[in-house]
């Protein structure tokens, strides 16, 4: 089974969200995602202060075999970005949710979190994928 921590809330793109303060959260993708995916081989990621709407496309991923975009889980404005990531994409394949955070964003509606899967509804959500067999992740760029 693939390791989903309590402390945070998901996507049904396999994004997580955790609250660092009252609008402050970080991002970053689930083990769920890269081991489903292989390796990811490049990261695409936005610049401090570009400000998102929730849904938005706010960078993306390349894996061996294809692109996918990140949607934006919440609104707001980017105050901090992973640059360990950008510089060594290893940390994401190795450490999704501590070291592999991706950004950090000063959230404009935090009511939008309640919107997100919890962690016991994002494993159901996993269960039923893993019935179904290969599935959509993320947004596949066309």
């Amino acid at each position: 089974m693939f390791k989903v921590p309590e402390d945070r809330l998901y996507t049904e793109g396999h994004l997580w969200v955790k609250k660092k303060k009252k609008k402050l959260v970080r991002i970053g993708i689930t083990e769920y995602f890269i081991l489903k995916n292989m390796e990811i081989i490049d990261i695409d990621l936005p610049e401090e202060e570009e400000e998102f709407e929730k849904d938005e496309i706010f960078g993306s991923i390349e894996t061996i075999e294809q692109v996918f975009d990140l949607l934006m889980p919440v609104s707001g404005k980017i105050v901090k970005v992973n640059e360990k990531v950008l510089e060594d994409i290893e940390i994401l394949n190795e450490d999704p949710f501590d070291e592999g955070w991706l950004i950090e964003i000063e959230m404009t509606n935090p009511a939008e979190l309640e919107e997100l899967l919890p962690p016991e509804d994002y494993e159901l959500r996993l269960e039923d994928l893993e019935d179904v067999g290969p599935e959509k992740f993320l947004e596949e760029e066309e």
